[in-house]
């Protein structure tokens, strides 16, 4: 089974936009998609809506800046913060632009800081370049769980 891709974005548009890029890279990941970081928290730490979930870690979150009940910096915080989830790459998915997003997010180990093209073509490729990278090509480190894919000489 796959590890499903953690989508956390309030903004409708973007959402869509996301998920039909994602669709296009063609990954066979679920996408699990969070709508503040209030409910990617409930998700990542399978309680609330999410307490019967089947346990294990996304295979990469996919995680917006600006969220309500909890941005993202305090998501990430809480990601690099607590032992079991530490390992997960989190990308921050952002509009933003600010410097200080940006060195605070690296200061708090987020793996890449992607700011949101404006063109739909450069966001589809984006976003599929993030998809196929982070739950496919991507080593996770040793001693977490990754699953082989069958029949492609793998």
């Amino acid at each position: 089974m796959l590890k499903p891709i953690l989508l956390v974005e309030d903004n409708p548009k973007d959402l869509e936009l996301t998920l039909i890029a994602l669709e296009k890279s063609q990954l066979a990941n679920e996408v699990v998609v969070a709508r503040d970081g209030a409910e990617a928290v409930d998700y990542l730490h399978n309680r609330g809506d999410y307490a019967e979930r089947p346990t294990g870690n996304p295979a990469v979150i996919l995680l917006d800046l600006k969220l309500p009940k909890i941005d993202g910096i305090e998501v990430l915080q809480m990601v690099r913060s607590t032992p079991e989830l530490k390992s997960i790459p989190v990308v921050m998915l952002t509009s933003s632009r600010e410097e200080r997003d940006l060195l605070r997010s690296y200061e708090l180990g987020v793996n890449a800081y992607v700011v949101k093209p404006v063109a739909f073509r450069e966001f589809v490729e984006a976003i599929a370049d993030l998809g196929v990278f982070w739950a496919v090509l991507n080593e996770p480190p040793p001693g977490s769980t990754r699953v082989v894919r069958r029949g492609n000489g793998g």
